[in-house]
């Protein structure tokens, strides 16, 4: 038979290369790779990105919050969109738009530029990180061979974070912080190209699409984190500031009312009817929203106090991934034995304890026992959940809602990171503006006369009275995320009731779970 009857012969949508698993798993996995080092490499550039751009640090949040809000809110249509379109072609159309963008947002000159791209970004990810995950399950088969894929998925997942807060610092510092976005195109270019030659489509599964809910929760989660950001540098009275409050409470309403009349909604409320699962997404939304500023505001501490280069602010959160890992290893072992409910407390209450610990953050805190210890306690906490709360989301539900399931608990992560960061940074910003005011007489008494140009013009402090202001609002701005550790700590005590026999046909999935990215 000749290769141009193969062709012929072969089934529409089939791979023109197929039989080779190794090679389509990888593919899949470097598409996770890319979407879930995101967020980390991005972070560690940030003081670079503040410099180079003129962001103030409120508004260097949106870099973090324009990728986690449009990915988080639009990742249950990009799933639900695999389904109706095709997953492979839903697949590619994600890392196309996720490539672009990160070219886009490579050569930004102006803030707005930078977060437009972020936010495309997000969407990209969003199409493209649910299918990635569908298409092992039809490219391979029930078993063993499928079991390996979710293991190496879920490897790439735990481990994406690591990756990208080393290749981060890397590239920013021997080269420049625009290739932390420019390190996507030839990935995703080789993404592209090789998806239709060893992956298959998937079957089509009649459906429609809840384009109204997707863009009202997604547009009000965006008002509302506009608004508190707004907050931090305006005041609670700014025109603005309540203009963005109420335009969310109106979107976020609607949404509402539209997720409970549509026919196939993005958000099935049905899933938040029964109290374990409801419980899991509070506990995730006020974990979520007290790590993504713990990461964020580490960034600028170790590098702008501390004075870390990029590499060394990447190797300093090493260890926190690995407190993550070995947390989610132990509770994965140990579920079974146990149940959910004592690793959701525990957690909850070391992340409690690590924040609290970073409420004493000062310039004069070292690494060692200032930054260090707080971290391991807060990963290896975060860790005991990650697993734990996956499957606790899906316990109970249907094998058809499943993915509903545990991709709601994924939007409710980064959406809840979006929120928690804007909050705490608007407890920041206060706190920053009043330390500000209580440095400024010793600094007109002591500064010299080139830091007193400088601020004419910039209008921040130098060293020292610059680090006091910084650490004296970042230490500040951990005292809402205890709160919001509390409240995890509370639900795991108060509103879980899930027992071993419930995650006992689960727990063999358990290897798929975790975080994200964030």
């Amino acid at each position: 038979m000749t290769t141009s009857q193969l062709v012929h012969d072969q089934k529409p949508g089939a791979a023109r290369r197929e039989g080779r698993p190794g090679i389509a798993l990888t593919v899949i996995a470097a598409c996770q790779l890319m979407v879930v080092l995101d967020a980390t490499i991005v972070n560690i550039a940030l003081p670079h990105i503040q410099n180079a751009l003129e962001f103030s640090t409120t508004d260097l949040t949106w870099v973090v919050s324009a990728y986690t809000l449009t990915f988080g809110g639009l990742l249950l249509l990009g799933g639900r969109a695999g389904d109706i379109l095709g997953r492979r072609r839903v697949f590619m159309t994600g890392i196309l738009l996720f490539t672009v963008a990160s070219l886009l947002g490579g050569f930004a000159q102006e803030p707005w530029q930078l977060l437009a791209a972020r936010a495309l970004q997000g969407a990209g990810g969003a199409i493209a990180s649910p299918t990635s995950l569908a298409l092992i399950t039809t490219t391979f088969p029930e078993g063993p061979e499928r079991n390996r894929a979710f293991g190496v998925f879920a490897a790439v997942s735990a481990g994406g974070g690591a990756i990208g807060l080393l290749a981060g610092g890397m590239l920013t510092e021997w080269l420049d912080w625009r290739w932390v976005l420019f390190v996507n195109v030839p990935i995703g270019v080789l993404i592209a190209v090789l998806t239709p030659m060893y992956i298959n489509e998937s079957e089509r599964h009649p459906g429609r699409f809840d384009i109204a809910g997707a863009l009202t929760s997604t547009v009000g989660m965006a008002s509302l984190v506009y608004g508190f950001i707004r907050a931090a540098e305006e005041g609670w009275r700014d025109s603005l500031t309540l203009g963005s409050f109420g335009a969310a409470v109106v979107l976020l309403l609607a949404f509402g009312v539209i997720e409970s009349r549509a026919r196939e909604p993005i958000t099935p409320l049905k899933m938040f009817a029964d109290r374990n699962r409801s419980g899991t997404y509070v506990i995730m939304l006020s974990l979520a929203a007290a790590m993504f500023g713990m990461f964020f505001f580490i960034v600028l501490f170790v590098q702008n106090v501390l004075g870390y280069t990029p590499i060394q602010a990447g190797l300093a959160f090493l260890p926190i991934t690995v407190a993550i890992v070995t947390g989610a290893g132990l509770s994965q072992r140990l579920l079974p034995v146990l149940g959910p409910k004592p690793f959701m407390m525990t957690g909850s209450a070391l992340v409690v304890l690590g924040l609290g610990w970073l409420t004493f953050i000062s310039p004069d805190s070292a690494y060692i026992g200032g930054v260090l210890g707080p971290m391991l306690i807060f990963g290896f906490g975060m860790g005991l959940n990650f697993v734990t709360l996956t499957l606790t989301a899906v316990s109970g539900v249907a094998q058809h809602e499943a993915g509903a399931a545990s991709g709601l608990l994924n939007a409710t992560q980064q959406v809840g990171g979006s929120l928690g960061l804007s909050i705490l940074t608007t407890v920041f910003g206060t706190a920053s503006r009043d330390e500000a005011k209580a440095q400024l007489p010793d600094f007109m008494a002591n500064g010299s006369a080139e830091q007193k140009a400088a601020f004419a013009n910039s209008g921040q402090l130098p060293a020292p009275w610059g680090h006091e202001v910084l650490a004296h609002g970042i230490s500040t701005a951990f005292i809402p995320a205890v709160a919001m550790a509390v409240l995890a700590l509370l639900t795991a005590t108060l509103v879980i009731r899930v027992r071993k026999s419930d995650l006992e046909a689960l727990s063999g999935t358990a290897g798929a779970a975790g975080p994200s990215g964030g």
